[in-house]
């Protein structure tokens, strides 16, 4: 059965479109090998972390109460993150990254509940509960850093995604699963990886979400802290990559002052990082982030902001001088001699808002094949329409019933009878509705009375654009379907027998009854299952100080299976070493 993860009221507060990502943690599919992954992991963690991690770190695993000798249950987690203001959920490896961001910004952790293979131990390009729990758990106990958090989602959901950024997340999201994947050939994941290489290397301008995710990825996966001369470890895929949280305090790894140009440094999930960037605080992280959101779409609009959205091919909104927000697939825009936006179109289901709140009749039942709408002042006339009282709409003609003809400076021209208008909090008219309405510029007809009542959007420009819906109850957003899912192992006889083994030594650590002895479990061991070398440890761990005989048995077992294995030898050697602080490696 699994484990009810509701356990938080943040989790309430979520819209439809995000709750579809979440999953069941599904707590009893763990074996007892995962169990023992995740100690392992974390005692490392413990014993080497503290000279190159952030206070905050050690400090955050007491307050978010993770367990070092067991997976977490989301339940358990839900629990104490409430004390500190956040929930946690779990999640199928990757999650498109707009999702990611937005479930930050309500102060959700996303959580991929999988975990590594014991053969990735030391790191896994594919989410996982180590890289999610033991890594980015903590640091949010941090209140500066988790206002960072919380300040990138909201900001970072806003971006706007290229139809490049799509295809390239759906290629990651399959490298990392078949990476995981038990028994994947060899040749599946070279083409896995061709493919993201191409995208990679396709030359075009980086989208919004690109340039954020670099952010992102320099900050909260790969961040350091403090001086370029003496940093510490705070980014969650430093903290649970045993191997890459040493390597990267080397000098084989270049320390760079942390700026906004770090959005233009691009990264590759596979390999090692070469540089990373150190942020002299926390509260610095939010300085960047700002000096960054200012260059959006988000905060600028114009006609570069819907041209972002048009080229997404994706859904969007557009904000206008007057607060109303158009949101829809943007297809089309014509701009005059200054660049500014004189007309656009949407197509498809449209909707429109105010304040992220949809307006009453203005849904996608409404405009269900699109919207248009011309922009800016009218010619001869130094009033905008939107700052228009009703005297002064009734000095210009406009009066509800009557016919009504007009032009803008742009040379676009309306005629209809208007029928009524909607204003904002402000008083401003935001939206005018005319019938048997026609609407030209130049040679072409923008508009014609046999295609229905007419909405003109009111707003001299567009102040904003961004990805998404303004009101995200506007839209049928669950929707996804990712082209790749995570693969459920299957286990034979043989390893459901190390399973047990793992269970029974771990038993006799809890002092619970057991199936098998240390012995008879080291006996099969050898004989059976000859290459594993955690259980040996974990054997170890229970016997070293207490038969130094069979120590010594298992020792000169280790030894073999690392003249076998020489690429895991440091990883024995570290654990032999975290249990025996003496020990002389060979």
């Amino acid at each position: 059965m699994s484990l009810n993860i509701e356990s938080n009221p943040l989790l309430d507060r979520l819209p439809p479109h995000l709750k579809q990502f979440i999953k069941p943690q599904n707590y009893e599919e763990y074996t007892p090998v995962d169990h023992a992954v995740w100690r392992y992991v974390m005692r490392k963690n413990i014993f080497s972390l503290p000279k190159v991690a952030h206070d905050s770190y050690l400090n955050g695993l007491q307050k978010t109460g993770i367990s070092i000798d067991q997976i977490p249950s989301m339940y358990g987690m839900n629990r104490i993150l409430q004390e500190i203001g956040w929930a946690a959920v779990a999640v199928d490896g990757f999650i498109p990254p707009n999702a990611f961001m937005e479930f930050q910004a309500y102060n959700i952790l996303v959580i991929a509940s999988d975990i590594r293979q014991l053969e990735n131990i030391e790191y896994t390009p594919a989410p996982d509960i180590i890289h999610e729990a033991a890594g980015h758990a903590p640091i949010i106990a941090n209140p500066d850093y988790a206002e960072y958090l919380r300040r990138f989602g909201k900001i970072g959901c806003k971006a706007i995604s290229s139809k490049r950024d799509y295809e390239l997340y759906e290629a990651v999201r399959k490298l990392s699963i078949l990476k995981e994947a038990h028994n994947t050939k060899q040749k599946d994941i070279e083409e896995a990886e061709k493919k993201i290489e191409i995208l990679q290397n396709q030359k075009e301008e980086p989208s919004e979400m690109a340039l954020i995710r670099n952010l992102h990825w320099w900050t909260v996966e790969y961040g350091l802290v403090g001086s370029v001369e003496n940093p510490k470890i705070y980014g969650a895929g430093l903290l649970s990559s045993i191997g890459e949280s040493e390597w990267c305090m080397t000098d084989h790894v270049k320390k760079l002052e942390y700026s906004p140009e770090a959005a233009f440094q691009d990264f590759d999930i596979t390999k090692p990082q070469p540089q990373l960037f150190v942020t002299p605080d926390f509260a610095y992280l939010c300085q960047v982030l700002e000096e960054f959101a200012d260059t959006m779409a988000l905060r600028k609009g114009g006609h570069r902001g819907l041209a972002k959205l048009i080229e997404s091919e994706n859904l969007g909104t557009i904000e206008l001088s007057t607060g109303l927000q158009v949101s829809g697939v943007f297809t089309r825009m014509i701009r005059n001699e200054d660049n500014e936006v004189i007309y656009f179109e949407t197509s498809g289901p449209t909707a429109l808002s105010f304040r992220e709140k949809e307006l009453i009749g203005h849904g996608i039942d409404a405009h269900p094949d699109g919207f248009r709408s011309p922009l800016g002042k009218l010619k001869g006339i130094n009033l905008a329409i939107e700052n228009m009282s009703p005297r002064d709409l009734k000095a210009y003609n406009f009066y509800d019933g009557e016919y009504i003809e007009f032009e803008f400076e742009s040379g676009i021209t309306v005629a209809g009878t208007n029928i009524t208008g909607i204003r904002n909090i402000q008083g401003e008219l935001i939206l005018i509705q005319f019938s048997e309405c026609t609407i030209n510029y130049k040679d072409e007809c923008l508009f014609k009375p046999e295609w229905g009542t007419f909405d003109l959007a009111v707003g001299k420009e567009i102040v904003s654009a961004f990805s998404g819906p303004a009101d995200d109850y506007s839209f049928n957003l669950i929707t996804h379907n990712p082209n790749s899912s995570t693969t459920k192992r299957s286990y034979n006889n043989t390893e459901k027998e190390l399973h047990s083994l793992y269970q029974s030594v771990r038993n006799i650590r809890e002092g619970k009854n057991t199936k098998f002895s240390l012995e008879a479990v080291f006996d099969i061991l050898k004989t059976d299952h000859s290459d594993d070398w955690l259980l040996p440890i974990e054997i170890y761990e229970l016997t070293y100080t207490r038969d130094e005989d069979f120590s010594l048995q298992i020792i000169g077992h280790l030894e073999q299976i690392k003249s076998r294995k020489p690429k895991i030898k440091h990883l024995i050697d570290s654990g032999l070493k975290i249990i025996n602080p003496n020990f002389i490696t060979v």
